[in-house]
């Protein structure tokens, strides 16, 4: 199965959260926030339901074959929007982190890079973050 994202995400969350670290295997996750109709997606993927930071949970699309997470749905938005795992592109460097997100659970090794908003928990509303662009996106993909 293959897959590619057809526009550039509305936004792109490192998130530092223990749930990403332990599915991960690593200090945080990379996740491109895109509306799912924007994601051209050859093949099937397998969809697995696991717990999340907000206790809500998340749905997980996973690679049938090599069982690789591809990319995440969350309640909010349902299937609507994909979070997906930018370390699963060819070419990852192009969707670089616009925030980073529950730094209080953050590897004490891990350095924040300066000029990019980072909170403890989640922002506080998309406004802080988001662009104008990304809002319309985002409101036009709540709206379907």
């Amino acid at each position: 199965m293959s897959y590619e994202l057809t526009t550039a995400p509305m936004i792109v969350h490192c998130c530092h959260c223990r749930h990403c670290q332990r599915e991960t295997g690593s200090a945080f996750v990379v996740n491109a926030m895109i509306e799912s109709e924007r994601l051209h997606v050859e093949g099937t993927v397998e969809l697995v339901l696991t717990p999340s930071e907000s206790g809500r949970g998340q749905e997980i699309a996973r690679c049938p074959d090599c069982r690789i997470a591809l990319w995440s749905h969350y309640p909010k938005a349902g299937r609507r929007s994909s979070f997906v795992r930018v370390g699963t592109l060819d070419e990852p460097a192009t969707c670089p982190p616009d925030v980073h997100i529950f730094t209080r659970s953050k590897q004490p090794w891990v350095q924040l890079p300066a000029g990019t908003p980072n909170f403890a928990d989640i922002y506080p509303s998309r406004e802080d973050v988001w662009s104008a662009a990304a809002m319309d996106r985002w409101h036009a993909m709540m709206a379907s």
